[in-house]
């Protein structure tokens, strides 16, 4: 190599990548597996396995997470990206990939983490803005549970697991434990006071040469300055005492002894340590946050085992620094946090009385309480619940009967919940129920609590009928046995009306959300929280029964109190914003909508995340009102990315992709591609009975929207009959002088005229006129629509004093609604006939 190619190579060596996130710190001990690393160097590097996952294999305590860190290390210098995924809990890989989505530059940290998860594999399978990344799964078990998110792409993927069943998966290496020079290599590297090669040789036979049994007793000797010769002697007296009490079978017998050799040497220098030890055994193996060790009450302390701990913070560091010093906990100081191999938490549960398990258990499960920060829909507060929720399950948290521990549970479902992650809160919520349903009753406050959150999960994944059902029980037993007025029974109160708009019940939710304001107004007052929660349901419910000016008027209240209130969380300030939007474009004032709606979405992307669930709908309702107001072009653009954002998180069947697809089909028509907006219009029209009724008024809207486009393809007498069958299902749900109704009433004169019966156009054209006058009044855009189009019946009839006085009235509003140059407009003074469409409003 030439001078010029050295240094060339230096210079590679030092190259740092430009994403470097949440790879636990390098082992200064490393020793050997250099004919490992190198052969999974070559593996993961060629060019013909580039897109394949490897997967290192091994037993426990092998060293397999260790070898995964010196790669990433190592070979730092080829990537771009490098990011460690803890993956031993489903749960915890969408929050990891999703901790990577803003360094992507894909959204906020606070985004929603099924949306964001999406968002990051979809950067890393096209390579942008990376192409050469290393993503790292630790401890992933189970292929099957997260083969879906682990990318194909142009970066590497590695993998660790014991389980064999990656062989059939990926390509696959198997980490065995050191051969005999390996073994004392590290031995003389880990005891710095000096160890002999045959001693070292002696040690490492008698551990098996296990690197885990070899790191604690080298830690050990480094420690407390033991000769081999007793070290082997009191290791030999372990071994005999766990032979004879057939502990831990599951694990090597060298590292059962060294372990509980360490620990026995740590219990009589300070006891304490091994106390904090012990504990931190029954949470989860991923790092525990070190603040949890110090957020306990007065209260809360005097029912602590470790009290006399935690209530000193100098004996506390003193015996977490220990724990370290005795290899038995990694503590990073820079992320402030202590792990414990799951191997040594493994030892230790099984060692501690089954009475003192339970001890143990109930500790953490305080600890854990003690350390929420509440307020789980408050983005701020989002980190903090992220820190937390890889040991709720390994915890066993479900089991606890403590209000207090049961509290934090459920505010873990509302975090998973708000940041978007549905079906993690639907999984978590299930656990709980069917656990406390058993332990506590069904009428147990908290079971109850539980179902009401999980209701309203259940439909924001768009299983509309469990919702209903679910909550309907639930507010029944509520009403029952908490009361009419209690805070629990008053928030399902509010969450069930939504599930008689999802149904098509308009005029039920109405009454039923007029109802919950009143009691809720009588309970908490008029600016509490939950209170403009109920404002915001009854100005949707006014929105849907066509009552516009009380829809903005509640809309309106809800926005500007829920901006004025500091416990409202920022996804309330946006649900209202955007509602506020909506009306006023509903109202016929486009551009004052797009005004509104913009901030509206700017303020979601900002504090949400651009792929939060209400970010989306923002962001669909933003494009109808360009469209509305003629923006064609920047409508089209917004409608495309929101259905692909929904597609991507939830698929092509869920409420809100088919909102978006038929937003994006209106503005494809608009532009002239009716083939492509036919298309997909199709394919949605025959998903939407899956999802709603078939009575139910969203499903006659978008037929109406399908029948619009028959006729414009030529198949006009199919558009008529799915236009009279979609009047008719309208008429029957909301009546005839409804938005929706006098909406489909237009398009069906339309399909009349062009079938030629002028007469049957002309008569529905001057009744739907007539009713649009009186709902939405003589300037909104939809009754001068109607007032145009009869204009031209009036013409074909030969009417033409009368059409003239009509157009010049309407023509004049038109332009001072809308302007001279609105399409709309145009083709008004053009003598042309104005088709209108039908976009479904969240609900």
């Amino acid at each position: 190599m030439s001078v010029s190619q050295s240094h060339e190579a230096s210079r590679a060596a030092e190259r740092q990548p430009q994403v470097w996130g949440r790879v636990p710190q390098r082992n200064k001990n490393f020793t050997g597996r250099e004919e490992l690393l190198e052969k999974l160097h070559a593996g993961v590097t060629s060019k013909v396995t580039a897109v394949v996952p490897h997967a290192l294999h091994g037993f426990g305590g092998v060293g397999k997470t260790h070898v995964a860190i010196e790669y990433a290390y190592r070979y730092r210098h080829e990537y771009d990206v490098v990011w460690w995924i803890p993956a031993d809990q489903p749960m915890l890989v969408g929050s990891a990939l999703a901790g990577l989505a803003p360094r992507l530059g894909l959204s906020s940290s606070v985004a929603g983490i099924e949306d964001t998860v999406e968002a990051v594999l979809d950067a890393l399978r096209r390579g942008e803005p990376y192409s050469r990344w290393l993503l790292v799964f630790d401890n992933a078990e189970n292929p099957e549970e997260i083969n879906e998110v682990v990318p194909r792409g142009p970066g590497h993927v590695l993998i660790t697991s014991r389980n064999q069943a990656w062989q059939g998966v990926v390509d696959t290496l198997s980490v065995d434990v050191f051969d005999r020079a390996e073994s004392v290599e590290f031995l003389k590297r880990r005891v710095p006071r000096g160890i002999t090669d045959e001693d070292a040789d002696r040690l490492a036979d008698h551990l098996g040469d296990l690197p885990l049994a070899l790191e604690q007793a080298g830690a050990l000797q480094a420690e407390t300055g033991m000769s081999v010769e007793d070290y082997l002697r009191l290791l030999e007296d372990h071994t005999a005492q766990l032979l004879d009490a057939n502990k831990a079978p599951d694990y090597p017998l060298s590292m059962t002894a060294a372990w509980s050799l360490s620990v026995s040497q740590l219990e009589t220098k300070l006891p304490e340590a091994v106390e904090l030890l012990r504990c931190c055994a029954f949470f989860g193996p991923e790092p525990i946050p070190r603040d949890v060790f110090g957020a306990m009450s007065e209260e809360l302390m005097a029912r602590s085992r470790l009290s006399g701990l935690l209530a000193s913070p100098i004996l506390l560091s003193k015996a977490i620094k220990e724990l370290g010093r005795y290899a038995l906990a990694l503590i990073d100081s820079e992320s402030r946090t202590i792990q414990v191999h799951r191997l040594v938490q493994a030892l230790l549960r099984n060692e501690v009385p089954p009475e003192e398990c339970k001890a143990f258990q109930n500790e953490v499960h305080l600890l854990l309480a003690a350390a929420a920060p509440g307020m789980p829909d408050a983005t701020s507060r989002w980190p903090r619940y992220a820190e937390l929720l890889p040991h709720v399950t390994p915890a066993r948290l479900k089991l606890s009967r403590d209000p207090l521990v049961r509290k934090f549970a459920i505010d873990m479902v509302r975090y998973l919940f708000s940041s978007g992650d549905y079906e993690t809160a639907r999984e978590l919520a299930g656990e709980l129920i069917d656990e406390w349903r058993t332990s506590t009753g069904d009428d147990d406050p908290d079971v109850l609590s539980a179902q009401g959150h999980l209701g309203i999960v259940l439909r924001e994944l768009g299983d509309h009928q469990a919702a209903f059902e679910l909550n309907r029980a639930t507010l029944a037993r509520m009403r029952e046995v908490l009361g009419t007025d209690h805070e629990e029974t008053l928030r399902v109160t509010n969450i069930h009306g939504a599930d008689f708009r999802t149904l098509g019940d308009f005029t039920t939710a109405l009454e039923h959300d007029q109802e919950s304001l009143r009691l809720h107004r009588e309970v908490f007052g008029n600016d509490h929280v939950q209170t403009l929660r109920a404002v915001n349901n009854l100005a949707v419910d006014y929105m849907l029964v066509g009552d516009y000016a009380r829809a903005f008027e509640f809309q309106q209240e809800a926005y500007i109190q829920h901006r004025r209130n500091p416990g409202s969380g920022r996804q309330e300030v946006l649900i209202a914003w955007n509602g506020l939007a909506r009306i006023v474009r509903l109202r016929g004032d486009y551009f004052e909508a797009c005004d509104v709606g913009e901030e509206a979405y700017e303020y979601g992307v900002q504090w949400l995340g651009p792929d939060h669930p209400w970010t989306l709908r923002t962001a669909k309702d933003l494009s109808i009102a360009k469209r509305r107001a003629g923006l064609i072009d920047e409508a089209f653009d917004l409608a495309q990315l929101t259905l692909e954002r929904e597609e991507r998180l939830f698929g092509r069947g869920h409420p809100d992709t088919l909102a978006a697809a038929l937003c994006l089909a209106n503005v494809l028509r608009t532009r002239g591609e009716v083939a492509e907006a036919l298309e997909l219009l199709r394919d949605t029209a025959d998903r939407y009975p899956e999802v709603f009724p078939d009575d139910h008024p969203f499903k006659y809207g978008c037929d109406m929207n399908l029948a619009l486009l028959l006729r414009v393809s030529g198949d006009v007498e199919g558009a008529r009959r799915l236009d009279r069958k979609s009047l008719d299902g309208l008429d029957d749900r909301l009546g005839r002088s409804h938005h929706y109704s006098l909406t489909c009433a237009i398009n069906l004169a339309n399909d009349l005229a062009a079938l030629g019966d002028s007469d049957a156009a002309r008569r529905l054209g001057e009744d739907t006129l007539a009713r649009l006058r009186l709902l939405l009044g003589e300037n909104h855009p939809l009754t001068l629509a109607a007032g145009s189009n009869l204009i031209v019946d009036l013409r074909a009839a030969g009417a033409e004093e009368e059409a003239d006085t009509l157009a010049a009235d309407t023509f004049n509003r038109y332009r001072e609604v809308l302007g001279d140059d609105h399409p709309d407009v145009r083709v008004a003074v053009q003598g042309e006939r104005l088709d209108f469409d039908f976009d479904p409003p969240a609900l």
